[in-house]
């Protein structure tokens, strides 16, 4: 009897384990060495606070299959829903069909994963208007009927569909001004050679991209632009426009430019709103970044998976393709910040601390 009772003890005691470690949710993220993801945690962390569901975040580490190890590791302690923003948009495709072997539902994060059905659904901020942005910034920036204003671009890596996105937004904008002579591309004879066409393919812009990816590595971005400004001419420096995807870039790029003597002043972009660049911008380093409200990105994200949890149907805004679905998304809104507009956009809005800056 006591040893039948001893078993049922047991037994009780693993299941009531096993039930204590599952979870509701798992957020797999690429790392937590960049600013920006890092953000994105404690953002989810601040909106999980007022909810029921249980959540686990984990970080990927720039590794696929670092990547894939989490997504295991989740799906074994029962996730019902994956956030998972990629850090290789085809290596995890994999990870996607495994979770949706298991069950799961499958939301893109920020990043869309690339050719599978297994994607369920993805919540983003309008990135190729993020591209747009960035290239209208850099026009009105050219005094009017100058011509062959020396244009650098750069680009984030190959392996993230977002790259692409931006680069398509900014070319939608610039190309016409490069056409006409307005800027000059003096780091691409990819771009060169399509100056005159507007809509590129995926190939088209997979070769200019190649060209002028940072990676998203900051040493990558520095050593780059150094490059560029080695081999380029006097005449393509003085004043200068500056393409860059990210803040990060932005920053090792800016860097670049200030310490040649030949860059008399340069207008260069960005992204994210990291509290780096918000220095740089009132530094009149960094001359804008494009500010993606990360709270409204991963409200949307918490939202999305308790409604599929309740299975709900929710309502998106967009399809993205994939290379073999049109993906429904959820798209958040940008805004672009400036010196003039930090304090009213980050500080007023409780987005960051005004003590967080050196004014």
């Amino acid at each position: 009897m006591s040893k039948r009772f001893l078993l049922v003890a047991f037994v009780t005691i693993l299941i009531l384990s096993v039930l204590s470690f599952a979870l509701d949710v798992g957020v797999v993220l690429p790392t937590n060495v960049e600013p920006r993801w890092v953000q994105d945690e404690t953002r989810f962390r601040q909106a999980l606070e007022s909810t029921d569901y249980s959540v686990e975040i984990l970080f990927s580490q720039g590794s696929p299959a670092k990547e894939r190890e989490n997504v295991e590791a989740l799906i074994a302690k029962g996730i019902k829903v994956l956030i998972i923003c990629p850090h290789d948009a085809v290596a995890a495709a994999a990870s996607a069909q495994l979770a949706k072997k298991n069950g799961v539902y499958v939301i893109s994060y920020d990043r869309l994963i690339m050719n599978t059905d297994a994607v369920d659904y993805y919540v983003t901020f309008d990135s190729v208007e993020v591209g747009r942005a960035m290239g209208r910034f850099l026009v009105e920036k050219v005094k009017p009927g100058t011509k062959d204003n020396p244009l650098y671009l750069y680009a984030g890596a190959l392996s993230d569909n977002n790259s692409f996105l931006f680069f398509q937004g900014a070319w939608e904008i610039l190309q016409p001004k490069i056409a006409d002579g307005t800027f000059k591309i003096v780091n691409s004879n990819e771009a060169e050679k399509l100056k005159n066409k507007k809509d590129l393919t995926r190939d088209e812009m997979a070769r200019i991209i190649s060209q002028i990816t940072t990676n998203w590595d900051f040493n990558t971005a520095k050593r780059k632009a150094e490059d560029d400004l080695t081999r380029a001419k006097k005449s393509d420096k003085g004043t200068v426009y500056i393409l860059t995807p990210n803040d990060g870039t932005a920053r090792a790029i800016a860097d670049a430019f200030r310490a040649d003597r030949d860059v008399k002043e340069y207008y260069i972009t960005g992204q994210d709103a990291e509290k780096a660049s918000i220095q740089y911008i009132l530094d009149g380093k960094q001359s804008m970044t494009v500010f993606k409200d990360v709270r409204l990105l991963v409200k949307d994200a918490i939202n999305l998976a308790k409604m599929l949890m309740e299975g709900k149907k929710p309502q998106t805004t967009a399809t993205y393709f994939n290379n073999v679905k049109d993906v429904p998304a959820i798209q958040s809104e940008i805004q672009v910040i400036t010196k003039e507009n930090v304090k009213e956009v980050l500080i007023d809005s409780g987005y960051y601390s005004e003590s967080d800056f050196n004014w």
